[in-house]
């Protein structure tokens, strides 16, 4: 008869016995700058109410130049949400809907921007993809075509941040979270201005155009800006992409040259070390 033991075996691991809420514990092991899932992804985020809501005048010209940086480009095209959200947002409120609910149906608006432009550009073999196939089956889908096409809202759903009553990471911060967790090349935000302003270039005719900046900055700005408010302190935390470019999507030739690495809008510096 053989003997045995309750003995309970041990893996050595640094983190034993250890709290993971102790971020000094656990930065010898978490604090190194993680690898790229997908170094040679371009993500590129379209405004829904700055270019999708202007319908074919704007859209047909955007997904033209697309179509044509394909063969040198694998792209994760993003749409944000355009007016309709607004309008969400306002029902919403008007009912008395927590934030936590308009932040999904928003994104629902912002899906259906992504479906629009993934439709016309079927013909290139891009199709629209949700979320879940984003964050797991996005490589093959890669490979078996130069691009796809999703949503660019963060799927926090239901979770609250504290003290909004308008979901206060959109868009702009959701395409950013995902390129930089996947590591990608860049990220370029398409909107219809140039770029930062020191003020609203659409009100302020006295509007000065700031070419270069960093998040560190944009934090303390006190003007309008052409994102979300809080993506400005999301790229303080980057961890792969070091700089983020605003251009203006109604001027042909501004995506392929700044796709292209050429200076062509305003350049953002995030908070992530050069490697």
């Amino acid at each position: 008869m053989t003997d045995t033991t309750n003995d309970i075996k041990h893996v050595a691991s640094p983190l034993a016995r250890q709290t993971l809420l102790d971020g000094s514990l656990t930065a010898p092991i978490a604090g190194k700058r993680p690898i790229r899932l997908l170094p040679w992804l371009q993500v590129i985020k379209i405004g829904g109410r700055s270019i999708m809501d202007r319908g074919a005048e704007a859209i047909l010209p955007i997904v033209d130049e697309i179509r044509r940086l394909l063969p040198e480009h694998r792209l994760l095209i993003l749409t944000g949400a355009g007016i309709r959200a607004r309008h969400l947002y306002s029902v919403g409120l008007d009912l008395g809907l927590p934030v936590g609910s308009l932040a999904p149906l928003a994104a629902s608006e912002a899906g259906q921007n992504g479906h629009i432009l993934a439709s016309l550009l079927a013909s290139e073999g891009v199709s629209y993809v949700e979320h879940p196939t984003i964050a797991k089956q996005l490589a093959i889908h890669l490979m078996a075509t130069r691009a796809v096409v999703g949503s660019a809202f963060p799927p926090y759903h239901h979770h609250e941040f504290p003290g909004q009553r308008i979901p206060q990471h959109r868009a702009d911060t959701g395409a950013f979270l995902l390129a930089d967790a996947l590591g990608a090349a860049g990220l370029t935000i398409v909107e219809d201005v140039d770029g930062v302003y020191s003020a609203d270039p659409k009100a302020d005719s006295g509007a000065k155009f700031i070419a270069e900046t960093s998040a560190e900055e944009l934090v303390k700005h006190e003007g309008t800006l052409p994102f979300d408010r809080a993506l400005p302190e999301v790229m303080l935390n980057a961890r792969h992409i070091e700089r983020v470019q605003v251009i203006n999507g109604l001027v042909p030739g501004k995506l392929t040259a700044a796709l292209r690495g050429e200076h062509v809008g305003t350049l953002v510096k995030t908070g992530a070390r050069a490697a």
